[in-house]
């Protein structure tokens, strides 16, 4: 049967890796978030504070709810902080606003990699929600045309992974500078950001490694097909 295709264990890995890199991320957070940074200001204050360093006064700082749903909007300039970091004074807290930070550099500087990340948001949300429904209906009826289709627009969501991953170390690269330059944050305390940087960082390596397997068993089963027809 399709939906039972052994090609699903090439996603094992991926899974694996995934699973991992949420223990890594929740286990640096929860560390770091119980201890106080010494510079004294909360997320808000210190997205601002990076802000004006940076010399950028065309982006505003908003609160959201959620727990890490912290990112930067390029379309509409705008740091958003969940209610994990806004409010807090945490050192955890404090590294996730400055990666943030990091990325509204990136766009004050017209990074390619974010500058081209953002033409193609739209298309890969897009491929990844629609080319499974596409590829499967192909293969189903019979229509080569649907199911290259389907690769073609999964294909947009990979390569849409594959420019996430420089993007985001790049930014976090940027936002341990800003506090390292900027005194805001001693060794020590970097350190600890960094922790939970670089765990952040590989639920975004887990997230590529699916997509490109997710890819590779998409080919594998149009091959399985058209040798059948």
């Amino acid at each position: 049967m399709f939906f039972y295709d052994p090609t699903f264990l090439l996603l094992i890995p991926a899974l694996i890796l995934a699973f991992w890199a949420q223990i890594k991320v929740s286990s640096a957070f929860s560390q770091y978030s119980r201890i106080r940074a010494s510079v004294g200001l909360t997320g808000s204050q210190l997205a601002m504070r990076l802000l004006e360093i940076a010399g950028i006064y065309n982006v505003r700082v908003e609160a959201m709810p959620g727990h890490l749903t912290d990112h930067y909007d390029p379309r509409n300039k705008v740091v958003r902080l969940s209610s994990s970091t806004y409010a807090s004074q945490s050192i955890a807290a404090l590294g996730v606003v400055a990666h943030e930070i990091g990325h509204a550099i990136q766009d004050a500087q017209k990074h390619p990699l974010l500058v081209f990340r953002t033409i193609l948001a739209p298309v890969a949300s897009l491929g990844s929600s629609l080319a499974w429904i596409l590829f499967i209906m192909g293969i189903i009826f019979a229509l080569p045309s649907l199911w290259q289709f389907g690769i073609l627009l999964f294909s947009l969501a990979v390569l849409f992974s594959l420019v996430t991953l420089p993007v985001e170390y790049d930014a976090s690269r940027k936002a341990l500078k800003l506090l390292r330059e900027n005194l805001l944050m001693d060794e020590e305390e970097l350190k600890g950001a960094k922790k939970v940087l670089s765990a952040a960082a590989l639920t975004y390596v887990a997230a590529t490694a699916m997509a490109v397997l997710q890819l590779l068993r998409m080919l594998l089963i149009a091959g399985a097909f058209g040798r059948r027809d």
